[in-house]
């Protein structure tokens, strides 16, 4: 049986031409390439780092360097692709073994370049970096963030404090009240009142006479003289280690 490729070299058709290869999207910063393998296999250096960003999915193999590799020019040749127009790879920055930045742009002349992208490598692992404008924003809205969350706590704690502040007050304000409530003219007017029925009564009379036989009771006051008397015509009380003395205590 043949296989399709066959059959359509046999047949009256010719065979589809491969689907080209899509370029890649602008904004991959959400990826990253690794390839341990080739990493066991090659060294990674300024000679080679161009095949291995090749073999990651930020390559585009429209660029002016897959021309130079078709006709087996090293892809980082300056002297040819200043001759070229278009896309390419340039290799701009190399701390070997560990970090490489290469550079996309697009080349209008031989003098004239407008950056696109930038790509690093760094421990074998590539990454595309992100642009300035993204960096900025992000780094903005972070900042807002975290100043609106630094906003709100101070407004809640702020709440806080002067909910205590008007209860505080409200209650200074009720003693404050109830004092300024008192009528003045009206204590007067009681007094007034309560002396003219003094002076209406007059005095107290005196109270009656006690009964034969009755003795009336004695007071606490009266009662502290006698106290002291008996105290002082009772003995004063003998501690039983000092006022013995050393000669009658028990010895053991």
């Amino acid at each position: 049986m043949a296989t399709p490729s066959q059959a359509a070299a046999g047949g009256n058709f010719e065979a589809p031409p491969p689907p080209p290869m899509q370029p890649p999207g602008t904004d991959m910063t959400g990826i990253c390439f690794r390839d341990q393998l080739w990493l066991n296999t090659y060294p990674l250096d300024r000679n080679l780092v161009f095949d291995y960003f090749a073999l990651s999915p930020f390559y585009d193999w429209t660029c002016n360097n897959e021309q130079l590799r078709m006709r087996s020019i090293h892809p980082l040749d300056i002297s040819q692709l200043s001759k070229m127009t278009g896309l390419e790879y340039m290799l701009s920055e190399v701390m070997e073994p560990h970090l490489f930045i290469i550079r996309k742009q697009k080349r209008d002349s031989a003098e004239k370049v407008t950056p696109m992208l930038a790509y690093y490598i760094l421990d074998g692992s590539i990454y595309q970096a992100p642009q300035l404008c993204n960096v900025f924003a992000a780094r903005v809205g972070r900042a807002l963030y975290h100043i609106s969350k630094a906003f709100t706590t101070a407004a809640s704690k702020l709440e806080k404090i002067g909910y205590v502040d008007t209860e505080n007050e409200s209650e200074t304000l009720e003693p404050k009240g109830s004092k300024e409530a008192i009528d003045f003219k009206e204590v007067k007017r009681l007094d007034h009142i309560l002396a003219s029925l003094q002076r209406k009564l007059g005095p107290a009379p005196p109270p009656p006479p006690f009964p034969d036989g009755f003795v009336p009771p004695t007071t606490e006051a009266e009662k502290e003289p006698e106290n002291q008397q008996a105290a002082e015509a009772q003995p004063p009380a003998v501690d039983p280690i000092i006022d013995q003395g050393p000669a009658k205590r028990m010895k053991f």
